[in-house]
């Protein structure tokens, strides 16, 4: 719902766009690509036009009439491909699969008039957070070619305590979901990756935050892709809270990050 109602976390992002360089290409690892049933193998977008995919039902029809007609890359699938079986990361290219809700829901707010190509990377939710971060290792070199690498996924998601209280769109976070937020952002400050690589399993809360562990998982590719070896360079841009359960936080990774 992003793309239609006001937040803090809409009007944050409205805004990113024009902070950053303008990239030449965006790649988006989305919490709703999941390639589990491949078994720890990356599925990569390879359309030259990728259909908006209304991955979603029960929401109004102005969200199903949206569109996000930015261009493909395919040649950027194949760096990724390339990127990553380097490194020994099994990947395949899917020339069919467009953008899902995970990719174009938060583009059309940051850049709206579709014009950057997009490629979007799937996560394994079968894989290991070490995986994921080791996918974002992998594709580093993107950062140096132009390209802006995202996770899209939420740092707190529990659908189920959403749906069974069903609270206003500015309601506060309970303390289970700030605690949880509020250990990450420390141990991101603290440089500590393990840690948040572990973070459902030693954080605060972490199984209430994240029964299912796919919203996380884009993240830590997120962070292999921005650490280098003097570690994550980890700043929090922006962190709100949408419905009390679910929180917005964006963080930004490399030593570059400080300027934005």
């Amino acid at each position: 719902m992003m793309a239609l109602e006001p937040s803090p976390a809409r009007d944050f992002l409205a805004g990113l766009g024009n902070s950053l360089p303008r990239p030449r290409a965006i790649l988006v690892v989305s919490a709703h690509h999941d390639a589990a049933y491949e078994g720890g193998r990356a599925t990569v977008t390879a359309s030259p036009a990728p259909p908006t995919v209304h991955d979603f039902g029960g929401f109004p029809e102005e969200l199903f009439a949206m569109r996000y007609p930015a261009p493909g890359d395919p040649a950027l699938a194949q760096r990724v491909i390339d990127l990553l079986a380097a490194h020994g990361l099994a990947v395949a290219a899917d020339p069919e699969r467009g953008l899902d809700h995970g990719a174009w829901v938060p583009l059309s707010v940051i850049y709206p008039q579709a014009d950057i190509p997009v490629v979007q990377l799937s996560i394994a939710s079968a894989a290991s957070p070490e995986w994921h971060y080791a996918l974002g290792q992998a594709l580093a070199p993107l950062r140096d070619e132009g390209v802006l690498v995202i996770g899209s996924g939420s740092i707190t998601h529990n659908l189920r305590a959403f749906f069974t209280t069903r609270p206003a769109i500015g309601a506060p976070a309970p303390a289970w979901v700030s605690d949880f937020t509020a250990w990450v952002a420390g141990r991101m400050e603290a440089n500590a990756i393990d840690d948040v690589l572990h973070a459902v399993e030693r954080a605060p809360h972490g199984k209430d935050n994240h029964p299912t562990p796919d919203h996380i998982l884009p993240l830590f590719v997120a962070m292999g892709a921005g650490a280098d070896g003097d570690g994550l360079h980890a700043k929090r841009l922006h962190a709100s809270t949408t419905y009390a359960f679910l929180a917005m936080d964006v963080y930004a990774f490399g030593e570059e990050s400080v300027a934005v």
